[in-house]
Formats: C-alpha cells, structure tokens, sequence
C-alpha cells in the first residue's frame, strides 16, 4: 500500500493563541527544571532508549469557535508504538492490566491467553478505536505473514471530546498510515500531538509524555522506557515530586472564553472555569523493554504503572480508564526441528529493578507530557491552561524541591 498521503489528506494545523509563560519552541522537560527525580534515565529520557523502539504522530488540528458536529473544530490524533521498529514486525511478549476499566483496549483477550505483540501499538480518541483497529488491519495484510495471530492489534483510547468535535469521527485510516510512516527511533515529540493533541490532566493540558530508565549493570543494563496518552485526574491532587502543585497554582482553570453559552455552562466562563473537584479521566500507559521477560512477568510490569500514577495524584476514579500494556525486545527464538521454541527470562527474584523503573519512568512521562503541552483553545471556544513553568518552579523552591 502507498502510504504517501495526496494533499487533500494532509492535516491542517491551526494558528492557536499560546497562553503558556513558556515559548511553544522550547522542549522544557522535567530534569531541565531540576526537578529531583530518582533514577538514570537513559540519553533520550524517552521510550526509544529501548533499542529497536520507533513512535510517530498524527496531529489533527483544525478549526475554531463553536462545536459544529462534522465539521470541528477538530483537536485529535493517531500516536503508534512499534516495538522492534518498522523494519522488524516479529512478535514481542506483551502483558496489560485495567486499574480501572472505564476504556478501551482491544486485543486484550489474545494477550491473556497468547501473550504477544506483532502489530504496532496504537493509541487515539474513545471514538475512533473501531476505526484504528481496521487501518492497523488493513494495513498489516501485506506486512505480517502469521496468520495465526491475524487480526487482534492493541489499540487504546482517552476521550479529547471537550475540545475537539469526536462525534465528527475526523481521524481516518490515511491518519493512521500516516503515523506510521512518521514512525522513528530517537526523540519522541511530547505534548500537543498525536494521539494526546485533545487531552487534558490534573487540571491542565496533557497529552503524550514518554520517559526511561536505564538499569546499572549489576541489575542487569536493561532499558526500561515508558509512553503516555495523559487525560487523568483533579487539580487539587497534583503532586510533583511529593510537592503538592495543585494546592499551590489553583487559578487557570479550564473555562470557556466565549461570551455565548447555554444555562448549563455560563458558570464555568473564564476566569472562573470547571469545579476543581473534578475528575478528567483517563491515562493510557506503554512500557517498553529489553529485559527477556515472560506475558505473565510483563503483566506484572504493567501494574507497576499504576504506582507512577499514584505518585502524580491519581486515584483512578470511576470515569477513568486507566489501561496499561507492556512489552518486551528480548529476542525470542525460533521453534526448533521438534517444534520446541527456546525462551529465555529474568528470573523473578532479579525483577523488582525493572518495576521500580517503570514505577520512576511513568511518573516522569506525566510530568513531561504536562510541560512539553502547551495551552489550546478548542471546540466552543474552551481553553485548557498550560501547566506554567515560572510559577512551577517558585512552587517547587518554596518547597525545597529544585525549580532551578
């Protein structure tokens, strides 16, 4: 299939208002601001320090001012995860877990009970899975040979539908081959893009963040990196690095900078905005490894995602879908002339390097998605607020928790 989209399909972007205290050309990320955070990250801090490891983006950013269903404006994306790479779609062993399981994730039943990957990984808006799913399909017919595992691809969801027009069903299977081809080893684009472009989380912007962890050689030298689609949480339990951020910056809410809004939402115009007791929903975590692990050790490795959540402030509330899946490059080899395939894993007793990695890697990915977003104003003219950077950092000297 050529995957070169005509000019009718290429995604208008937008001139949006900034409103961030930080330029939207700077790449600020949490160890920039001297945020103290525990662990060594590998040289890109991202998801790709585990070797092999490609992501891309496809941002859709169209339109402005009032919701016109069908028409915008549209704040979504498509962000793809391949394990081994683009040139490599040999299976990966994978395991998921639900924290909560107001989302979804398809192809978790072949994960139970078969426990690998051939497909990328692909993360969108809660309306467009079903759509996703069939590009992903139609696009592994001619790439993947096993048809066995035919059909069952991992594709995950967070709802953008405050700020851009989901009823619209704007992402299209050109926008998915389209991150595919985007799709790359070395820095991952944060923020505002892909998959995360309509996010919000703890009361700011969100979006895609990604972090890693590089084990010393006495554990083992594994890499451990992690990708998030941040759209989780209240304001008022932000927490960063123990300090408890969103009881000190509990101005710039999200509002509605319009003058024209019905009975139901004129109380939540600027400045005022949403009550801050409320709950976004939802996170979609990816971790990635090199460490040879097992479906049922990767299950594990899953949970401990919920650990870096924890950590942010998230207590997975009940609107939340907080859905989980991780991975590992280890190779795996083929069967042999008795039709036995030789595995090989860390032993358990060696593992818990790798969950407290994943526990540090998913904190810092949130922590960087929430930076690297900056402030968007979407459909009926909501405006959801940056996390500002000047006031983060005097939040954190205050506390005596870096800001430098």
């Amino acid at each position: 299939m050529n995957l070169r989209l005509t000019a009718s399909a290429v995604v208008a972007i937008a001139a949006l208002p900034i409103f961030s205290d930080v330029p939207a050309a700077a790449q600020e990320r949490a160890r920039d601001m001297g945020i103290p955070l525990e662990g060594t990250p590998g040289p890109l801090n991202a998801i790709t320090d585990v070797p092999g490891v490609a992501v891309g983006h496809a941002t859709l950013i169209r339109g402005s001012g009032p919701l016109r269903e069908g028409a915008g404006p549209v704040r979504t994306g498509v962000t793809a995860v391949f394990p081994r790479g683009t040139g490599d779609l040999t299976s990966v062993f994978a395991g998921w877990f639900s924290l909560n399981g107001n989302g979804e994730m398809t192809g978790t039943a072949w994960l139970d009970d078969y426990g690998l990957l051939l497909y990328p990984i692909t993360i969108t808006n809660t309306n467009s899975v079903g759509t996703v799913r069939d590009a992903v399909i139609e696009w592994g017919r001619t790439r993947i040979s096993d048809v066995f595992n035919c059909c069952l691809p991992v594709v995950a969801e967070t709802w953008d539908g405050e700020l851009s027009d989901i009823y619209g069903f704007h992402v299209r299977k050109e926008h998915v081959f389209q991150a595919f081809s985007a799709a790359k080893p070395g820095p991952v684009a944060e923020g505002n893009v892909g998959g995360g472009t309509g996010m919000s989380c703890l009361g700011f912007k969100g979006g895609i963040g990604t972090a890693s962890r590089r084990l010393n050689e006495r554990q083992g030298g594994y890499n451990v990196g992690v990708l998030v689609q941040c759209n989780f949480g209240q304001r008022r339990l932000l927490r960063i690095a123990g300090v408890p951020v969103g009881q000190e910056i509990t101005d710039l809410q999200p509002c509605y900078d319009s003058a024209t809004l019905d009975s139901t939402r004129v109380e939540q115009r600027c400045p005022r905005g949403y009550d801050p007791d409320r709950d976004q929903g939802s996170i979609i975590v990816i971790v990635g490894t090199d460490a040879p692990l097992l479906p049922h050790q990767l299950r594990r490795v899953a949970r401990r995602a919920s650990l870096g959540i924890g950590r942010m402030g998230g207590v997975a509330g009940a609107g939340s879908g907080d859905l989980f899946v991780a991975f590992s490059t280890a190779p795996t080899r083929a069967a042999d002339t008795s039709r036995v395939a030789g595995v090989r894993m860390l032993r358990d007793d060696r593992i818990d390097p790798v969950y407290e990695a994943t526990v540090q890697a998913t904190e810092e990915a949130i922590i960087n998605s929430m930076l690297a977003a900056r402030t968007m104003k979407g459909a009926d003219d909501l405006v959801v607020p940056a996390l500002p950077h000047a006031r983060l950092r005097a939040v954190m000297r205050k506390y005596g928790r870096g800001g430098n």
